[in-house]
């Protein structure tokens, strides 16, 4: 039996390293497809609950959604990518002793990324709503909700960087279940502390924001106790020591990455901002729009987290055109899912937009959104796709300078299009263009950047 468990972590880098890449892309897709599809589901439960709650909690919560979305794209998408591509690489290269002293280097940056997030939004937590328009009951609740779920913010960084490390070793299951599980019960405890179920008093967004931090803190401390098991196929080596050349594994990835949700926040805050000066309902058509982007994302995630260690166990094995054929099969199966959504509703946009509004000048702006940007939704896929890829290269560079040339194609073509007093089909053709620059700036960098193979020594 001891030997049999021995085995098991080489069986399964073999089986990442030789099995066939589409078959084994789409085993590992299915469970983050799950775990993402249920996140979803929890932000359009606690809009049902909160919208019971009022309209001023409703627009707090909405003043706060952004750092919140940032937070897990940074500790998730852009931290996480780091942690499972330097994990997988040292996996990849026969190196299990470097891969478990890497997991708690990922945990040391884990846990002071979330302290000093909870730190910030503790000291300047109203501050930063406040400049980003919160004012009068709508800032006190925003407030309310922060003071708990931004300055609980180790509790989610933890989860996803205990979630990376597990994903780093291809096991996607283990921590696509937890997240499955804490997310249940996120709906569960904010619904009942929020709205005041039963005997339980009615604690408004203070009692939404705890349902987030004790589902987040189970979830992570769950996932600890899986690495300190033995089950996991990489452990928790504390007796290593920290180092800095590890660090440098996994910031290098993780911290440039960081660069890429950055530049995505900006980019819809000057799209919002142009589209903004076209009137209310203008505004509003494309916020119907924009929800369809922001709930395409999680299919893209789900393909991009499964490539990460199936490219850096190649790398570390030194097959690089493998490592390659993986990066460009998930770019493909992203572009494919997300193009058939694109131009499915761009031929049929009222059956996305009569879901959210009956108001015909509403619905027509929310419509010519989907028409003009629906068949870049495939150029995203394609650039995002490759994004997640390359940090299992070890190489994101190149693709974070790809996002920032969507940036600069939405800041330059905004600026200009303003100066025209350009209409807006003009602007909605703006955000198509963008994501075809993204995607074939992405896939340009990726192509050009040399993948080589690189020796892993244990420290």
């Amino acid at each position: 039996m001891r030997d049999a468990a021995a085995m098991a972590p080489a069986l399964h880098r073999q089986s990442l390293v030789e099995a066939p890449i589409l078959p084994t892309l789409l085993r590992l897709t299915a469970p983050n497809l799950a775990a993402m599809v249920v996140l979803a589901l929890v932000a359009i439960f606690e809009t049902v609950y909160i919208g019971i709650l009022g309209t001023a909690q409703l627009a707090a919560i909405a003043l706060a959604f952004p750092l919140a979305m940032l937070m897990q794209m940074l500790s998730a998408g852009a931290m996480g990518g780091g942690v499972s591509s330097a994990i997988s690489r040292a996996l990849g290269a026969g190196d299990s002793a470097r891969a478990s002293a890497l997991a708690v280097h990922a945990l040391a940056i884990g846990t002071l990324a979330g302290l000093g997030f909870s730190l910030l939004f503790l000291l300047l937590g109203r501050s930063i709503l406040s400049l980003l328009g919160g004012r009068g009951v709508v800032l006190e609740q925003a407030v309310l909700y922060a003071d708990v779920a931004l300055t609980g913010a180790i509790a989610i960084w933890l989860l996803n960087t205990l979630a990376s490390i597990v994903r780093g070793t291809g096991n996607m299951r283990v921590p696509s279940l937890t997240l499955l599980a804490a997310s249940a019960l996120q709906i569960a405890l904010g619904g009942t502390l929020g709205l005041g179920l039963g005997p339980v008093p009615r604690l408004g967004l203070t009692g939404v924001a705890l349902g987030t931090v004790i589902s987040s803190s189970l979830g992570a401390g769950f996932l600890l106790w899986f690495l300190r098991s033995g089950k996991a196929n990489v452990g928790l080596a504390f007796s290593a020591g920290l180092n800095r050349e590890m660090f440098f594994d996994i910031l290098k990835v993780g911290a440039v990455a960081a660069f890429s949700p950055l530049q995505s926040v900006l980019t819809v805050l000057i799209l919002t901002r142009l589209v903004a000066s076209l009137g209310t309902e203008t505004l509003a058509g494309y916020g119907i729009g924009a929800r369809l982007e922001f709930l395409l994302v999680p299919i893209v995630f789900a393909v991009g987290v499964a490539s990460v260690p199936m490219v850096g166990m190649a790398i570390g094995a030194g097959n690089v055109p493998r490592a390659r054929q993986v990066a460009w099969t998930a770019g493909g199966v992203a572009t494919l899912a997300l193009g058939t959504i694109g131009l499915a509703v761009a031929a049929m946009p009222g059956l996305w937009s009569g879901l959210f509004t009956a108001d015909p000048t509403v619905r027509a702006a929310a419509n010519l959104y989907l028409r003009w940007a629906g068949p870049g939704f495939a150029f995203f896929g394609l650039g995002l796709a490759l994004y997640f890829a390359s940090q299992g290269s070890g190489k994101i560079l190149a693709p974070v300078l790809a996002a920032t040339v969507r940036l600069g194609v939405v800041a330059l073509g905004g600026w200009w299009l303003t100066a025209l007093d350009a209409p807006a089909s003009a602007i909605f053709a703006l955000v198509s263009l963008s994501m075809v620059a993204y995607g074939a700036a992405t896939a340009t960098a990726v192509y050009f950047t040399p993948w080589e193979a690189r020796t892993v020594r244990a420290q």
